[in-house]
């Protein structure tokens, strides 16, 4: 048995799930709903796949393979001429796929094929030139087209339309196919695609070196001009400042150009060495003569050979007289002889001894004049190149700006030199394959035709599906009653195997007599004491299964042995007293209108334990008896002598009569059908009676389909369970077919 909770709704276990569905299960249920549409549409777009497969013409495609290499090297060191990052071979590549599609290159084929002229080409591709061409249009500017114009373009769209360029996967290859009903055309075109490729490569390759180029040629110009002009600032201001330029092999002062010194600072070199050498003179004649001062002999006298003979004849006359003295006396003639001889000898020595000296001093005072005359030579030089040096300072920043320009000259006339090599390299494309004829068509193939066409109406069917759900308002999933209309939900009951309520009731082991009892059960947890002792079964439209519900909960309350009393209150349209087989002469209009007493008007039904009071003759106006008085009265009349008073109310919609009675009943059972009416008239309807002040008891929802909606093991299982198809009721008889 299947209790719920009658606060919140939500079902305890069994027959009403205990919890929410998940959205992936959800999803599975509105699809398993709406298969059949869902199975339409796909066999549907599979026939229409089918019939454009096998009508459609037989298309060829021819493909051709190349080969992209990186461009690794670098003639020239120009920018713009090559590639300047040899790592960014994703751009490269994709570029160059790019360019194999491009509009330029179809136009290129289009000239070299001549396919506007080519009458075959608009029959390979299905297209008539004439009418098509008159659809293309003006230039952008406005311009009209010729005709010739028009079908050059219409042949170039075509071409793009029908050419692939595809990378293939971890190389440098490229496949270019072309697709056309014509197999040799599609060769001829993919053929003349890839050759064109390499050309145009190779036209992009010269054009870059051409602008190089030009734009060498305008820098050369400029640079020369400035080299000119630099060069004859220099000479002007070396002019002007007597600065004379001399190649040496040194490097010359005061950021001088290596190998280069002005002319007075050579000079000023050459007088400084000369100074030097004086300087060295004067000191060693000046120590001559300090010498010769000190001894009284010149050491330069040594050397002079007139000296040197006459000491050396003194020395002979000195040594012949002592030895004469030995052996003669002083006075001796010869002996005086040689002391006359040895005097003069003396004499002769000293004047050129004093003559010596006179040379020495002479030596040193020329060496003193010539280091003083050069000292001042210096001098004035070293003037003059501090002058110089000055002007140099200038002359070096015309001398610099010179040097730059003239390297500049060079370096951009060795790469103008170059660039007339840049564009005859080896091409970077090659052809791998050329085209091969197609010896079977590319397409229609049926197979994945199909396949597509089969995955297409299965977006196209969900598609519709979900919109479908989401216009669609009634209530089909159970567990979403308790959030819409926030009310319990006392059980939910299937479709009538039979067609005919009645007689599955009176089975009880049927499964729509189960889900009643199940209904009943929870009903009894509505109030703090039980089944309601009164309580109406209304709806939002009538044959939602209200009068069932009615008979079904009496039914089920009467087997437990409860007096039940059922009064037929829809006095538009009362119909439950053929269901029970009996007559509706006098009812609850004639009470309501004073004519009678309820107990005249009851009747006995062929169930035990249920007496019944019909509704009656229909009145001017239902709603006004309904608003007496009287109607309370019956039902505290009634409430005293039957457990149970249960009324069979007429629906919510367009009627007040509903709203009436429930103000006199204790609560409402409200029976709703599934996947019939909209959630925003249930909601209304239930809005209506809460106004009122009626009592919501709970939600019963009627010709759930449980395996058809997909919730067929929360709200299915157990319908049936143990059941004899063969047992039979000993009240069966007793109901009979009704609406």
């Amino acid at each position: 048995m299947t209790l719920i909770n009658p606060v919140g709704g939500a079902p305890a276990s069994g027959g009403v799930a205990g919890s929410a569905i998940p959205m992936l299960r959800q999803y599975w249920n509105v699809i398993w709903n709406r298969r059949l549409l869902i199975i339409t549409v796909v066999a549907t777009t599979v026939a229409a796949g089918l019939i454009l497969t096998l009508l459609a013409d037989p298309q060829y495609t021819a493909r051709a393979r190349i080969e992209v290499a990186r461009e690794q090297a670098n003639i020239t060191s120009v920018e713009g001429v090559q590639p300047e990052d040899a790592g960014r071979d994703l751009e490269f590549y994709a570029t160059q796929n790019a360019l194999l599609t491009a509009r330029s290159l179809a136009e290129r084929v289009s000239r070299q094929l001549n396919l506007s002229r080519n009458d075959a080409f608009f029959i390979a591709h299905g297209v008539d030139p004439d009418a098509a061409a008159e659809g293309v249009g003006a230039t952008p500017a406005g311009a009209s087209l010729t005709s010739a114009q028009r079908r050059q373009r219409l042949v170039v769209d075509t071409l793009l339309k029908h050419v692939s360029a595809e990378p293939v996967r971890g190389s440098s290859l490229f496949d270019i196919s072309y697709t056309s009903g014509d197999p040799a055309l599609s060769r001829r075109i993919a053929d003349a695609w890839v050759r064109q490729f390499i050309q145009s490569n190779l036209d992009r390759r010269f054009a870059s070196t051409t602008d190089a180029r030009e734009f060498l040629e305008r820098r050369l110009d400029e640079l020369r001009t400035r080299l000119e002009t630099s060069e004859r600032e220099l000479v002007r201001y070396a002019a002007a400042n007597n600065i004379v330029r001399l190649e040496t092999s040194g490097t010359g002062k005061t950021g001088s150009s290596p190998g280069m010194q002005t002319l007075a600072s050579v000079d000023l070199q050459s007088v400084n060495a000369a100074l030097a050498m004086a300087t060295a003179d004067r000191v060693a004649a000046e120590g001559q003569l300090n010498a010769s001062r000190a001894r009284g002999v010149s050491e330069g006298s040594l050397n002079n050979l007139s000296i040197n003979n006459q000491r050396s004849k003194r020395a002979e006359v000195a040594a012949e007289l002592a030895g004469m003295l030995a052996r003669f006396e002083p006075d001796y003639p010869p002996a005086k002889s040689l002391r006359e001889e040895l005097t003069a000898l003396d004499a002769s020595i000293a004047r050129e001894e004093r003559r010596a000296v006179s040379a020495v001093q002479a030596t040193y005072d020329a060496a003193v004049a010539r280091e003083q005359g050069l000292r001042a030579r210096v001098d004035a030089r070293l003037g003059k190149l501090n002058t110089q040096e000055r002007a140099l300072i200038q002359f070096n920043i015309y001398q610099r700006d010179v040097d730059t320009n003239r390297e500049l000259y060079n370096g951009l006339l060795q790469r103008y030199k170059e660039i007339g090599v840049a564009g005859v390299g080896a091409n970077n494309v090659s052809i791998v394959d050329a085209a091969e004829l197609p010896v079977k068509p590319s397409s229609p193939n049926l197979l994945l035709n199909l396949i597509l066409a089969t995955f297409m109406g299965l977006g196209i069917g969900l598609g519709v599906v979900l919109v479908l759900e989401n216009l669609d308002e009634t209530v089909i999933d159970p567990s979403k009653v308790a959030a819409l209309f926030d009310a319990s939900l006392l059980g939910t009951t299937p479709v009538s195997e039979s067609g005919d309520h009645y007689v599955e009731l009176g089975d009880p082991k049927s499964s729509i007599y189960e889900a009643y009892f199940t209904v009943g059960s929870n009903l009894a947890f509505a109030t703090d004491h039980g089944v309601p002792r009164s309580f109406m079964v209304t709806s939002t439209v009538e044959a939602e299964g209200k009068s069932t519900t009615g008979m079904a909960l009496a039914l089920v309350l009467s087997r437990l042995g409860r007096k039940v009393v059922l009064v037929d209150s829809d006095m538009r349209r009362p119909a439950m007293h053929n269901n029970l087989g009996l007559v509706n002469n006098q009812g609850l209009s004639n009470y309501l209108a004073g004519d009678n007493n309820w107990e005249d008007l009851m009747q006995r039904s062929p169930i035990a334990n249920i007496d019944f009071l019909s509704a009656g003759p229909q009145p001017p106006s239902a709603a006004e008896l309904l608003s007496s008085d009287r109607l309370q009265k019956l039902v505290e009349s009634l409430g005293k002598k039957y457990d149970h008073v249960l009324v069979d109310a007429p629906p919510m919609l367009g009627l007040a009569d509903a709203t009436l009675i429930a103000r006199a009943v204790e609560g409402v059972v409200y029976v709703v059908e599934s996947e019939r009416v909209a959630a925003r008239g249930v909601s209304s309807a239930l809005q209506r009676l809460r106004e009122a002040r009626g009592k919501v008891l709970g939600i019963v929802l009627t010709k759930f389909k449980s395996k058809h909606t997909g919730y067929g093991y929360g709200y299915g299982y157990g319908y049936g369970y143990g059941r004899d198809e063969d047992a039979k009721s000993e009240t069966g008889g007793a109901w009979k077919s009704g609406s």
